[in-house]
């Protein structure tokens, strides 16, 4: 069999190009009207060559109209989004779930499996987007470079199967991957550097999601020194709910500066009802260099293990208002190499239900002691190493029906192992420790051995 030969623009032949419906590629000439072409001609496969194309205004892809359809590049291709909106808006109709006997036939024959590959969207208006998608089923976005727009990937009102893989979403005003007012079941985000974006790395708002995960990727300085307080992933589900997911195996840091940072931040929908984000594992992550490493808020059933934590200037944990979480064998550290005045403190405010086991804690500074449990119920805390921290190791303020036991508690710098103060029904026993053991006469039994 013969293969295809180079044409003069680097393609195959037979495989057309924008250039052959009219765009020029020459970072002067508005390109919009050319590609818009393309798409409207059902051509189905728009293939980028290297160039720099002019958008004044989005490129709708109506899928039902046009049919399935695809945005391709090798990496040379930059699209100057000069326009308000999205670069690229691609419109479906599916409005099942995930399971195929709510997808229609339409849909499988001409809207299926929308692609973005190998393209650079550089933001040239204040309010540009890079991709955005409504109604889509199965979008796949891959090699993807967004900088200097609003936001890089806007997901909003319904979409179905997404997979965002092995993209760069850098330096944006807004957020890198945005799910805003949206319904979606099965989202994939892997393998993507998401940094510098102003108002959050990864953000979802007002949604109803089931099934996101969040694997391999480098999350980092998405917080603006003057924005309004984000998070390299913020889960806003104050209106909404978020259920079934994972974060694991990214390394997720920066700006301590900016205003209440966080690196993971889930908020629910309020003490009144905290149980619309959860059901969710974060783990075998690297977090440091913010005010709160992970921050849990009305939220319910979320497994943290693996992690390792550090240079947290408030906190390394801060949980409020949440149950049945389970805490194990994270490392919530104070390495010397990095030099920053920060508190690392490891809270549980107003919990219920909530199994700590396996921590290792180092050195928090300025805070009541290494793990604060304050106004909890059914706490079961075990197994884990406390050293030199501050002003004591275990502090439990009018907490109820829990228990301390098995931990080893070391080089309580000024003060106390062990404290409980007020609450009742609580055991603390068979723990080893240097430092004192003060508890409220009425509210626990013990049986504690003491290195002193």
């Amino acid at each position: 069999m013969s293969q295809e030969q180079p044409t003069a623009n680097g393609q195959h032949a037979g495989c057309k190009t924008v250039l052959d419906y009219g765009a020029r590629g020459d970072g002067k000439t508005d390109d919009t009207a050319a590609i818009q072409k393309m798409v409207d001609a059902s051509v189905g496969s728009l293939r980028f060559p290297r160039g720099r194309y002019r958008f004044t205004r989005p490129v709708v892809i109506d899928l039902n109209k046009v049919g399935p359809t695809s945005v391709s590049g090798d990496g040379t291709a930059t699209i100057l989004m000069e326009g308000a909106g999205p670069a690229f808006h691609f419109i479906g109709t599916h409005n099942g779930t995930a399971a195929p006997k709510t997808v229609q036939p339409v849909v499988w024959k001409k809207e299926r499996t929308p692609m973005v590959d190998g393209i650079e969207i550089v933001g040239k208006h204040p309010e540009a987007i890079g991709v955005s998608a409504t109604k889509t089923m199965q979008i796949t976005i891959t090699r993807l470079v967004v900088r200097k727009a609003l936001h890089g990937i806007y997901l909003y009102e319904r979409n179905r199967n997404v997979a965002i893989d092995d993209c760069h979403l850098y330096q944006n005003e807004g957020v890198g991957i945005y799910l805003d007012k949206l319904n979606l079941h099965q989202i994939n985000i892997s393998d993507s550097h998401i940094s510098y974006n102003k108002l959050g790395g990864i953000v979802v708002r007002e949604s109803q999601i089931r099934n996101i995960q969040i694997g391999n990727c480098d999350i980092e300085g998405n917080m603006g020194e003057e924005t309004p307080a984000t998070a390299n992933i913020l889960f806003d589900i104050r209106k909404g709910s978020l259920r079934e997911g994972a974060i694991f195996g990214c390394t997720i840091q920066h700006t301590n500066h900016a205003i209440d940072s966080a690196n993971v931040r889930f908020i629910g929908n309020g003490p009144e009802d905290p149980r619309k984000v959860g059901n969710f594992a974060i783990a075998d992550n690297s977090m440091s260099d913010v005010a709160v490493n992970i921050h849990l808020k009305h939220a319910r059933g979320i497994t943290i293990t693996g992690n390792t934590l550090w240079q947290a200037y408030e906190h390394n944990l801060l949980v409020e208002d949440s149950s049945y979480i389970v805490l194990g064998a994270n490392l919530l550290d104070r390495n010397p190499d990095y030099r920053a005045k920060t508190k690392n403190a490891n809270v549980f405010k107003d919990c219920s239900d909530c199994t700590l086991n396996s921590l290792n804690i180092k050195s928090t500074r300025e805070v009541a002691a290494g793990l604060i449990l304050e106004n909890c119920e059914r706490m079961n805390v075990t197994n884990c190493s406390i050293r030199e921290c501050e002003n004591g190791g275990i502090l439990l303020n009018n907490v109820k029906q829990s228990r301390i036991s098995d931990c080893l508690i070391t080089e309580a710098a000024k003060d106390f192992a062990i404290r409980v103060t007020g609450g009742q029904q609580n055991q603390v026993t068979d723990n080893l420790v240097s430092g004192s053991v003060e508890i409220d006469s009425g509210t626990v039994s013990t049986n504690n051995l003491s290195l002193e």
